[in-house]
């Protein structure tokens, strides 16, 4: 049995990683307020983005725009959009997980792969796997700023105009709530009409409006494209930042949670050591006594 002195250094210890665990999940809880806002406010944009995009797109001929040009996949690219930080239980290792079986899926169907990453741990995870990674973004998921979403985009789209990829999905944490987060694999590039018509499809509340278009849809889809991959990537990594937090608020808490099992642990373990030796010395000085009385 351990010694009194050894079970109160660890009550004392745990005690300590308790505040830190508290004082952790007090500050992602602030913090998922900030960016649960964040994204509930950009949700909508993005949505409604997609809208416009597969109104557009409807009648647009894939051969006139690069970026939705089909062509026989190849090479595929995954983006990876995890947290710089850890500490926030198996948030980041669901997503790499989920990466893993894709990019597995699309060795076993005969195609390269590559991988992208926006976030310190997905980068991290794969750098020491030896996959190709001509894309690496991190130290932005704690500040989530447009400027880094649209400097993601144009290198993707760089590499698919260049051919160097075929088609590029990303992956990212999408928030559905405080407790549950789901990694969610989408396709980016090339962009297709049938994926935004179901976009479209999924968000339509009511009646259509109908728009009239100035310059022609053609002029403004040239335009619009490049922006629509940039909103894409900023939504995904406002999903990825608010579940980040919310995962780690969880996990803080549970941590807590374990650290006040193991200290009412230890202490009716020091309990009974304390008894254990109060008896001991008792029944010393009790066997003393009848000894002086013999």
């Amino acid at each position: 049995m351990a010694s009194l002195k050894d079970i109160k250094i660890k009550i004392t210890g745990i005690k300590k990683t308790e505040q830190i665990t508290k004082a952790m999940n007090m500050v992602a809880a602030a913090k998922l307020r900030g960016a649960q806002a964040r994204m509930e406010e950009f949700r909508p944009y993005a949505d409604k983005f997609a809208s416009v995009m597969g109104d557009l797109s409807g009648t647009a001929d894939p051969n006139v725009f690069p970026l939705m040009e089909e062509r026989e996949v190849k090479k595929v690219l995954l983006l990876v959009v995890t947290s710089d930080r850890g500490l926030c239980g198996a948030f980041n290792a669901n997503i790499i997980n989920a990466s893993e079986k894709f990019l597995q899926s699309q060795r076993d169907a005969g195609k390269d792969v590559l991988v992208g990453c926006i976030g310190r741990k997905g980068y991290g995870y794969f750098s020491r796997q030896g996959v190709e990674i001509p894309l690496h973004i991190t130290d932005v998921m704690g500040d989530i700023q447009m400027q880094d979403a649209r400097k993601a985009g144009q290198q993707l789209s760089k590499l698919f105009l260049d051919g160097e990829v075929d088609e590029v999905d990303y992956i990212y944490g999408r928030f559905i709530n405080v407790v549950t987060q789901k990694p969610t694999i989408k396709k980016l590039l090339p962009i297709s009409a049938t994926g935004l018509e179901e976009i479209e499809k999924a968000e339509e509340e009511g009646p259509k409006a109908a728009y009239i278009y100035e310059p022609e849809p053609e002029e403004i889809l040239n335009q619009l494209m490049p922006m629509y991959i940039n909103v894409q990537i900023m939504a995904a990594m406002l999903e990825t930042g608010a579940s980040e937090q919310a995962a780690r608020m969880t996990a803080m808490d549970n941590a807590s949670r374990a650290c006040k099992d193991m200290i009412e642990s230890l202490t009716l373990a020091y309990n009974k050591a304390r008894q254990a030796a109060i008896t001991t010395e008792l029944m010393d000085i009790v066997g003393g006594a009848e000894a002086l009385k013999g």
